[in-house]
């Protein structure tokens, strides 16, 4: 019989496998703070319960969690990409990204990614499975204890479409900000989505107030079409209307990623294109020079242009900033490490 994963578990059902365990209620909220509070890796470090509790856990139970492969940082600005293996031999990828307001961790939601967007790395191998919720949370914990440092913000950007794992992620991001756990402000969660109308719909109903960015890349369908599939089946207009509504509802501004890629979704017909699509919606455009993956064939735009297109979405009212490119000598960009390690293993 699999045993059970407790860093999967909220408090009700933690407390509800004490009770199943003949033990009082008050020892889930126990075991619940070790697990998420302390972040213990096993349990006899559970000092506060008795030795045939934590024998029962141990025959009973797992903490679940990811196992660093391997670690590169840095020189540059002292970024910390992860390879992170999971049970099934499958692998992932975190990155540690360090800011004057505080240390942020870039984590996976999948082993792999099916999106197929045609500029990511993430996205070659397709996908091997979703992530639990204490796999995501280990993420997190394993960085936290690799650094020594509080982590103050998580973004769920790395491997992996959040919105195609939903269960867990919800499940993750309301651990992650439990007050008995680690009490990380739902405010320093961002959760990024290439745009799966029907999820995003469900997500506001979720009342959180994490950051949704989403991943839109073009300023029009023929453009988008060429390079995300998702498109497809989530036309602009539908996804900008989804995204409004979103603002309405839940109060949040909306991030737009714009991955810019020479020569594609660069010009300043394209920054017009978009300024006039997004100038009435509470958002904000991030900027993107697009990763250089040896697979793919898109080049990113050059200082200059990213900058001019940036002055023309600023001049037209839409609020624009260029993101910082952190761990540029590691390869710290989604999937690179990833699947740097998957073409060795084969080899």
């Amino acid at each position: 019989m699999a045993k059970t994963d407790l860093k999967s578990m909220d408090l009700e059902e933690i407390q509800l496998f004490m009770a199943e365990l003949n033990e009082p209620k008050f020892r889930g909220k126990q075991v619940f703070e070790w697990v998420h509070k302390k972040q213990v890796s096993s349990f006899d470090e559970m000092t506060n319960l008795s030795k045939d509790l934590r024998e029962k856990l141990q025959q009973k139970a797992v903490l679940g969690g990811v196992e660093m492969v391997r670690r590169l940082v840095s020189q540059l600005d002292g970024t910390r990409k992860y390879l992170f293996a999971l049970e099934n031999d499958s692998v992932i990828e975190s990155v540690l990204m360090k800011y004057e307001h505080g240390n942020t961790v870039c984590i996976s939601t999948q082993a792999g990614c099916r999106m197929g967007c045609r500029f990511c790395a993430s996205t070659l191998d397709g996908v091997e499975r979703n992530l639990t919720a204490g796999e995501m949370l280990s993420q997190v914990c394993e960085i936290q204890r690799d650094c020594g440092e509080r982590i103050h913000g998580v973004v769920l950007m790395g491997s992996g479409e959040p919105l195609d794992n939903y269960e867990n992620v919800i499940k993750f991001i309301r651990l992650v900000n439990h007050a008995d756990g680690q009490n990380m402000g739902q405010r320093h969660i961002t959760l990024s989505t290439c745009g799966l109308i029907e999820k995003m719909y469900r997500l506001e109903e979720e009342h959180l107030q994490i950051t949704l960015a989403v991943s839109l890349h073009a300023p029009n369908d023929e453009i988008r079409k060429k390079i995300m599939p998702v498109a497809k089946a989530n036309p602009m207009d539908r996804l900008l209307s989804t995204c409004f509504h979103y603002t309405e509802k839940t109060k949040r501004r909306i991030t737009f990623e714009y991955a810019m890629m020479r020569g594609l979704n660069d010009s300043d017909d394209c920054a017009r294109e978009l300024a006039g699509k997004l100038r009435d919606m509470l958002c904000h455009v991030n900027l993107i020079p697009v990763n250089d993956v040896k697979e793919r064939d898109y080049i990113k735009s050059s200082a200059e242009r990213v900058k001019r297109f940036a002055e023309i979405l600023q001049q037209n009212g839409v609020e624009t900033t260029i993101r910082r490119k952190l761990g540029g000598d590691i390869d710290a960009a989604c999937g690179q490490l990833r699947r740097t390690h998957l073409k060795d293993r084969r080899e």
